[in-house]
């Protein structure tokens, strides 16, 4: 069997869990052309904390991390098992780098479900939740990344979940399937990296556009994680989904698939 792929989706608003637009359509059509990993390895936005961690829980609880939506999100469910073997191999493999093994403070939350719930609707296929050290730089997650490249030969999905551009002071409601010039410029920008260069994705830090494309970085380490994984090894790296959204969101999702 061929390696599994590691993907970065940008998840946009968690309402993309009940609605069917062409991102949506994307990443069910994306997880309709694999074969069905045996785990699934995620790196969310919105478990962003001062240490590494991975969830190792047999049954995730499934997290509603947002407010305003309506009652039907927060209803939404997403059952999907956890895999405490799983967990372990990745802080194995992340040595030296210390992963925390976490059994009771986490699960799923909605950078993870929002996806998965198109993907794999079934929610049948464990998953394990990777955290962003927020201490620590884009430099230390694209090498993290890479130390999860062997997952890939282990029918393990791995899938970074945040968005290139994510600005919600700056969210446009009547652009809803525009961006601002700037978020357009640095999609681009980082789409000529991520294809070509995937191990210089810290330039992007140096573009005149990143302060307002990336005014916290949670959103944006998710891609670092998969940019580390592609620079590791020989790989080919493309989209599958492209643009921005309400102006100041970038919807832009990659795959990158190993070349053996």
């Amino acid at each position: 069997m061929s390696a599994m792929p590691a993907l970065f989706i940008g998840h946009g608003s968690p309402m993309n869990t009940l609605a069917t637009n062409r991102y949506t359509t994307a990443w069910a059509e994306m997880a309709a052309s694999l074969p069905t990993p045996r785990a699934i390895v995620a790196i969310s936005a919105h478990w962003y904390i001062n240490a590494s961690a991975v969830t190792s829980m047999a049954v995730p609880r499934v997290i509603h991390d947002f407010y305003g939506f309506p009652q039907e999100l927060f209803d939404f469910d997403y059952p999907a098992p956890g895999s405490p073997d799983l967990a372990r191999q990745v802080a194995a493999i992340a040595q030296p780098e210390i992963v925390h093994l976490d059994d009771e403070t986490w699960g799923i939350d909605h950078g993870t479900w929002s996806v998965l719930a198109k993907m794999y609707p079934a929610a049948d296929v464990p998953v394990v939740q990777l955290a962003i050290d927020a201490s620590k730089p884009l430099s230390y997650h694209m090498d993290l990344g890479a130390r999860l490249a062997p997952l890939l030969d282990d029918d393990v999905l791995i899938v970074g979940s945040g968005n290139v551009v994510h600005n919600l002071r700056m969210v446009a409601w009547d652009r809803e399937a525009q961006g601002y010039d700037w978020a357009q410029r640095f999609d681009d920008d980082v789409r000529r990296i991520m294809t070509t260069h995937p191990d210089r994705l810290t330039e992007a830090a140096s573009s005149d556009d990143f302060h307002l494309a990336v005014p916290t970085p949670d959103h944006f380490y998710p891609l670092a994680y998969i940019a580390g994984l592609a620079a590791s090894t020989t790989t080919t790296v493309g989209t599958f989904a492209e643009g921005c959204t309400l102006g100041s969101l970038s919807m832009t999702s990659y795959r990158v698939d190993k070349i053996r």
